[in-house]
């Protein structure tokens, strides 16, 4: 607690010249492991700046997407610093919404930021978010499992391998699921996997004339093998996971296999986190009909919105949040495995890191990979993996994940389910003008 709130508890006044320097910044972030652990940290943050005290709105990735986007849309002006995305970033931007963070310290270091990473943050050449941690997608699976099954890993595993081997694994008399997927509705969350598994599939949102394309064959391919493999091999409630539920099912050894975040490699490799730590193998996400757009790019980071009052403390405390030393103080204190991946050359060239984290080159090469200029089989008009740049998307990827989570529970059809969240996106392009009537 900062020194301006224990003493007037104690029953002192706290000096003038104090009160007038002290700035308290709000910081709206995502309940992600990291993202907790970066709150945890910030005491060093605070020791070495006295004058700034922080307060935190720590919120479910769902719920945090409605709170700022409805904030920082109407100029609301609740939060200083904000957790956004690659999705956002441009958007946001576009608009004057937020600002811009090309006037940073000498010694920030932004040359040794990965370029996918910082491009996918900026507008017009100027970063409007910096990075504080970026993934990609992979599959984590368990070795002990798979060599009981007798399963041999592949190079590059497809969706029909995947399907083979939670067959061999599930055991639910054991409480161990042969697969774990994202379950949970919303553009974020299953939406985030489903596009993916749509793109390998040969599917896209939308055809180069913007008409959506969510009940086209791949999609109806896609989907349908989505809901049976977890229908047959998933965790019970799996409608009800996203990625912090999978990534404690995973962690408690109740999955055999996940496809998702790289992000969580730290977790489970960290024996003080996973008590599958010994058994965790990695591979890349799987393919289908193509690899293009089967594992996606994003990047979860710290932007100042153009309502704060404090913009000029908030981009302090950004540019620490962001920074080598705050990676350092990560590895430090939490273990080199739980430092912020996929934003610094310099955190893949640490020894370190390395030694921690046998997944490092990997993690790189698949953010480095992924392209959102180029992530379906026939060409789109939009840039994205696992989401469409455009602002519509959140409102559309958020219906269509609502009705995948239906026919994932059974409640409609497949074909229903995507006949429904067809209509419902031709409508909404319609009224925004990429479609006539």
């Amino acid at each position: 607690m900062k020194l301006s709130r224990v003493l007037p508890l104690a029953g002192f006044a706290v000096a003038s010249t104090f009160a007038a320097h002290a700035e308290t910044l709000t910081v709206a972030t995502v309940n992600n492991n990291d993202m907790v652990i970066m709150q945890r940290l910030s005491d060093a943050f605070e020791q070495s700046h006295p004058d700034i005290d922080l307060e935190w709105v720590v919120l479910e990735e769902n719920v945090l997407r409605q709170r700022l986007t409805t904030d920082i849309a109407t100029n609301g002006g609740q939060f200083d610093v904000m957790t956004i995305g690659t999705y956002e970033a441009p958007i946001w931007a576009e608009r004057g919404w937020l600002t811009p963070l090309d006037s940073l310290p000498a010694d920030y270091n932004r040359e040794d930021l990965l370029k996918p990473v910082i491009d996918g943050l900026s507008y017009n050449g100027k970063p409007y978010a910096l990075p504080f941690y970026a993934e990609s997608s992979m599959m984590y699976y368990r070795k002990d499992l798979f060599q009981k099954a007798g399963i041999e890993m592949t190079e590059q595993p497809s969706w029909n391998d995947v399907q083979e081997w939670a067959a061999k694994t599930n055991d639910p008399a054991n409480d161990i699921a042969g697969i774990c997927l994202r379950g949970k509705p919303g553009w974020g969350e299953n939406m985030a996997f489903v596009s993916t598994l749509v793109n390998t599939y040969g599917g896209r949102w939308f055809d180069m004339d913007w008409q959506p394309q969510i009940n086209s064959k791949p999609w109806q391919d896609a989907v349908g093998f989505y809901v049976k493999l977890l229908n047959d091999y998933g965790p019970a409630g799996a409608s009800s996971n996203g990625f912090n539920e999978n990534l404690a099912l995973f962690s408690r050894g109740n999955c055999a296999i996940w496809v998702d975040s790289t992000v969580a490699a730290g977790k489970l490799y960290n024996p003080a986190e996973s008590k599958v730590a010994n058994e965790v193998g990695f591979a890349p996400a799987p393919v289908a009909v193509t690899p293009k757009g089967s594992h996606w790019l994003w990047s979860w980071a710290l932007a100042i919105p153009s309502s704060s009052s404090a913009k000029e403390t908030a981009k302090t405390f950004v540019a620490w949040a962001t920074s080598q030393d705050y990676i350092a103080l990560a590895g430090e204190r939490e273990g080199w495995a739980s430092a912020p991946a996929g934003t610094r050359e310099s955190t893949y060239s640490n020894e370190s890191y390395q030694q921690a984290a046998p997944f490092a080159g990997f993690v790189l090469n698949a953010i480095r990979g992924a392209d959102p200029t180029d992530s379906t089989l026939e060409p789109s008009p939009y840039t994205g993996v696992q989401y469409v740049g455009i602002p519509e998307f959140q409102a559309i990827g958020t219906r269509v994940g609502q009705m995948v989570a239906a026919a994932l529970t059974g409640d409609q059809p497949v074909k229903q389910a995507l006949d429904a969240a067809q209509r419902a996106t031709e409508r909404t392009m319609t009224r925004a003008g990429y479609i006539e009537n």
